[in-house]
């Protein structure tokens, strides 16, 4: 299993908007950066993830699951994007901020301390076990 992080601007789609959604997921539609579309390519059902509200919140909120593999993304007739599917699996009991990341030299290696705009990223075991610590989940 891989580890993963989805950033999104809660105005734009919330936890809440994904939790929603229920065990169908919803595409993780929208990105236009090739990077992030490739991070997506590696992904595999099952997969983890972080879901992490940009803008003024700044934290990890919830976890979620892989639910489809890559695919074109419906929001563009453009094959070159494409996106995976996630569903919601559970908020965390403490939400993990930026700066609690950013303070733990465990995670300075973290892609979202090191490229902090790419919209979806790697995380590393130890990176996902140490923040599930601080979030209250047991992994």
């Amino acid at each position: 299993m891989q580890y993963w992080l989805f950033k999104s601007e809660p105005s734009a789609w919330s936890w809440s908007d994904q939790v929603a959604r229920g065990d169908a997921g919803e595409e993780w539609d929208g990105v236009r950066n090739y990077q992030a579309r490739n991070i997506m390519r590696q992904m595999a059902v099952g997969d983890r993830g972080f879901f992490y509200h940009s803008q003024k919140e700044r934290a990890i909120v919830g976890i979620v699951e892989v639910c489809a593999l890559a695919h074109p993304d419906s929001t563009t007739d453009d094959p070159r994007w494409e996106c995976v599917d996630i569903r919601a699996l559970m908020p965390v009991q403490t939400p993990v901020t930026l700066d609690t990341i950013k303070a733990d030299p465990r995670l300075a290696d973290m892609a979202l301390v090191r490229q902090p705009r790419l919209s979806v990223q790697p995380v590393e075991p130890d990176a996902w076990r140490i923040i599930c610590a601080m979030a209250g989940i047991d992994t």
